[in-house]
């Protein structure tokens, strides 16, 4: 049975040009088009031509974010000893050993992002049914597996975001608030895109980049001419 479009999507949608647009006359649509009673995120979806389930096609990194999030980004850090002092004095929300595993293992789930320390893993791999479907299990490759907690808080805290190509091969990211102003989400798309390129998987063959599609949360899809964002200089977009 076909998904009934609301009369405000289908009214937002008569405003999108079947077309590609330029980055930053995407991103004033963008604002235009997000019209629900909340404030609303600004989502970049990018197919890329992978194949994930090959190990050499598959993209999982980290990009900081220059303007943020605009989210207040709780933080939870299991380690031991000194580790545990040192990541609550840095900032982060949660922090302790066994005792925050054993609240984790029931079902305790108070934050957005899991740091680890290395000497701890082996026991929060047990967390991995719970964490694993939230996209919270801590990977050195995320960079939430480190001994240097207090500057892995700072950059999630800061506008750090972990994403991952899905089996399909395409990357869904939040890349700000649109209340921001098109020009700082043009930064942030633009750190997103620079980022996606320079993980490059090795056995990605062809043509890289597919598609760009940038919405707000209840918002339509707005295609992105990929190679205007690709050959824009952040100088531009700055």
């Amino acid at each position: 049975m076909a998904k009934k479009i609301s009369r405000r999507l289908q009214a937002l949608q008569e405003k999108i040009e079947d077309r590609d647009y330029a980055p930053l006359e995407a991103l004033n649509l963008l604002k235009e088009t997000a019209t629900a009673k909340f404030p609303e995120a600004a989502e970049a979806h990018i197919r890329l031509g992978i194949d994930p389930k090959y190990t050499d096609q598959q993209l999982r990194t980290t990009v900081a974010l220059p303007k943020g999030t605009g989210q207040a980004v709780r933080v939870a850090v299991i380690a031991r000893g000194e580790k545990v002092t040192e990541a609550s004095n840095a900032g982060a929300d949660l922090a302790g050993s066994e005792e925050l595993i054993n609240e984790i293992q029931q079902g305790m789930m108070d934050f957005d992002k899991l740091i680890a320390t290395p000497d701890v893993m082996p026991q929060v791999a047990k967390l991995g049914k719970l964490l694993g479907p939230r996209g919270l299990m801590p990977s050195p490759k995320g960079g939430t597996v480190t001994f240097d907690v207090a500057s892995a808080i700072a950059e999630f805290k800061a506008g750090k975001l972990e994403f991952r190509a899905d089996r399909t091969g395409i990357v869904h990211v939040m890349f700000g608030k649109v209340s921001f102003s098109p020009e700082d989400l043009l930064i942030n798309l633009k750190a997103l895109q620079e980022t996606i390129d320079r993980n490059r998987p090795s056995g990605a063959k062809g043509r890289y980049w597919r598609t760009v599609y940038v919405s707000a949360t209840m918002g339509p899809s707005i295609s992105i001419d990929v190679s205007a964002l690709r050959d824009l200089k952040l100088t531009e977009a700055a």
